[in-house]
């Protein structure tokens, strides 16, 4: 049950069912999962803005569907986030991260963006607070994606960028961007493209990244319309792969893989399961420097980028 001060912060931070289902155009059975998936992740958020132990928390977490859970976790990390920004001192956020939150640290980093974006904090200056230089970066993917998915108006059809975004924090923020199309435009293909299109040349691959995450992650399509976004991609249909291959990677390892995972793996990796390209991510991992002279972001989807780029072998 709420407490007084947890209903006190969900006036203040929450996000109200009217706002998270505002982009929905229809009720048809892909709008609907679309609209779950937001609310799963906003029932997240809301859970620790409403107070109680992170154990007690967590508990109710572990209730959601096993599919839909890594949402309800990353709503909890921008929760967490919120409260720690607010609520100074110990960080609330690095325990989850270290704890509970850990096999979902894909989402978990997001989650931490979508909160900086929501209570409007530069989002540069967090990430220097976590210790890895490699999925830190995914703050900025959680950053755009809050302001794609609830600004569409400003920041996919107006095309804003804050001006306080290093260059690198922009091309991070681009993908958080192409994952709120997936969501705005209701995972049309058509719609996605156009909107992909209308955005300056430099800006599209980090998109086609993003949608890739989207596709795979999220899906809700069937393998006819994954197809076609793989060739709506066109030149860019290896970034598609490289924001896949993280999906197959951080399910796994949340122990949550879904038929969309393995559909999108399929149809964008090369004819690879999941676990194969989840593979594939590890051994990019392992091939990093000891120290980055560049974001290890960046290095990582430059190891991803040539391993979709060469010949695949195809199972029989």
């Amino acid at each position: 049950m709420s407490s007084v001060l947890g209903r006190v912060r969900r006036s203040v931070m929450g996000v109200s069912h009217a706002e998270a289902t505002a982009f929905s155009a229809g009720d048809s059975p892909l709008w609907t999962h679309l609209e779950n998936v937001v609310l799963t992740a906003v029932g997240g958020y809301h859970a620790f803005l409403d107070g109680g132990p992170m154990s007690e928390v967590v508990a109710r977490l572990d209730t959601v569907p096993w599919a839909m859970r890594s949402y309800a976790y990353e709503g909890a990390a921008m929760g967490l986030t919120g409260m720690d920004l607010f609520l100074p001192g110990r960080s609330r956020f690095g325990e989850y991260i270290a704890g509970p939150g850990a096999a979902h640290i894909y989402m978990v980093h997001i989650g931490a963006g979508e909160a900086l974006a929501r209570l409007r904090r530069r989002p540069e200056p967090f990430l220097l607070r976590l210790a890895d230089p490699v999925l830190r970066w995914l703050v900025m993917d959680g950053y755009g994606f809050h302001e794609g998915f609830f600004k569409p108006a400003r920041h996919i059809d107006g095309q804003f960028v804050p001006a306080h975004l290093s260059p690198y924090a922009r091309r991070v923020f681009d993908q958080g961007i192409g994952r709120s199309i997936w969501f705005t435009s209701g995972a049309d293909v058509d719609r996605i493209a156009a909107r992909v299109a209308a955005f300056p040349p430099h800006r599209q691959p980090d998109l086609w990244l993003g949608i890739g995450v989207a596709c795979c992650y999220v899906g809700g399509v069937d393998r006819a319309a994954v197809e076609q976004l793989h060739a709506a991609a066109g030149p860019y249909a290896e970034r598609l792969a490289v924001g896949a291959a993280f999906v197959a990677k951080g399910r796994h390892r949340a122990g949550n893989p879904v038929a969309d995972t393995d559909l999108a793996c399929d149809v964008l990796c090369g004819a690879r399961t999941s676990v194969e390209v989840a593979a594939v991510v590890d051994a990019a991992f392992a091939a990093l420097p000891a120290y980055f002279t560049e974001p290890g972001y960046e290095v990582l989807q430059r190891e991803l980028l040539q391993a979709f780029a060469e010949p695949t072998v195809v199972h029989e």
